[in-house]
């Protein structure tokens, strides 16, 4: 049994990224695992500001916002999970703080090599290399964290509410699961 901590970017609860996490959600506790979910877009989490005090206030950031309740959660997890949609060709706002923010962790001295990572993300338009903006950063920081990439999925051409049910999107990311 793994403890996976899934952070989402998506201000709309009840849009096509937060369909596709639902499903990942409910696959991988069917399989026995435990799930943390921070929605990021629901939190406060400001930027790095790169002031390198990390861990001296006994916090991951001396800054104090939500993401000082999810740095332990990573710390803990096996496998970290970003659901996110593509907001202007990047990723958004909501999980580019929790990944600067990332940088606590390393300066802290913490050791997190060794976890699994997977991405999954949705994007309006069909053209798959719109979704570089989010995979590209994610894995790169999944490199030089040492953590394994397991899986990412991917899916073009949903803008509108209920746009990921004429897609396997869901499918997709509930079969993450059997790699987590």
């Amino acid at each position: 049994m793994s403890k996976i901590v899934v952070i989402t970017g998506s201000p709309r609860n009840s849009g096509n990224s937060f369909a596709m996490t639902e499903a990942f959600i409910k696959a991988v506790q069917k399989k026995g695992h435990s799930v943390v979910r921070f929605d990021a877009a629901m939190k406060k989490v400001g930027g790095c500001h790169a002031c390198e005090t990390c861990y001296s206030t006994g916090k991951a950031c001396s800054f104090d916002d939500d993401f000082n309740t999810l740095a332990p959660e990573i710390l803990d997890a096996d496998a970290v999970v970003f659901s996110t949609p593509v907001y202007w060709y990047s990723i958004p706002a909501q999980i580019k703080g929790v990944l600067d923010k990332m940088f606590s962790l390393v300066v802290g001295g913490k050791n997190i090599a060794g976890k699994k990572c997977a991405i999954i993300t949705c994007c309006e338009e069909n053209d798959m290399t719109v979704m570089d903006g989010v995979r590209i950063p994610i894995e790169r920081s999944a490199a030089l964290l040492k953590w394994e990439m397991a899986g990412t999925v991917m899916i073009p051409g949903v803008l509108n509410v209920g746009d990921i049910e004429k897609t396997d999107g869901c499918q997709k990311a509930a079969a993450l699961a059997d790699v987590m």
